[in-house]
């Protein structure tokens, strides 16, 4: 199982069970990796990664003990997923114009007026 690598892809999270080591990821069982939005679909800032990756750190001790397999990694990426949504649906986050594809894939983007 040390050489199988687990990953779990959403829109904006990629977790693989893998470390980085000289920029490529090594299959690790005992460690999750987090991508996050791999397509930059967003403007992040310090302060929505650092929550994002809070996030990330709390999710994996609740799931301490549990086995690192396609449904909790799953799980995890859609509790991150929900996390983004909040920050974008505060004001904190937002899209990045220059993305690839424009598709407001968590909704229109909130102006202050609407905030």
């Amino acid at each position: 199982m040390a050489d199988t690598l687990l990953k779990s892809t959403t829109r904006h999270v990629r977790l693989f069970t893998a470390r980085v080591n000289d920029g490529k990821l090594i299959p690790d069982p005992n460690q999750l990796t987090l991508d996050l939005d791999p397509d930059n679909e967003f403007l992040w800032n310090d302060s929505c990664v650092q929550t994002v990756q809070q996030r990330f750190r709390e999710l994996v001790d609740a799931h301490a003990g549990q086995p690192l397999n396609d449904y909790n990694l799953r799980r995890i990426g859609s509790e991150l997923e929900g996390s983004i949504r909040q920050l974008l649906q505060a004001g904190q986050l937002s899209y990045n114009p220059d993305c690839r594809v424009l598709n407001y894939s968590m909704g229109l983007p909130r102006t202050p007026e609407l905030l």
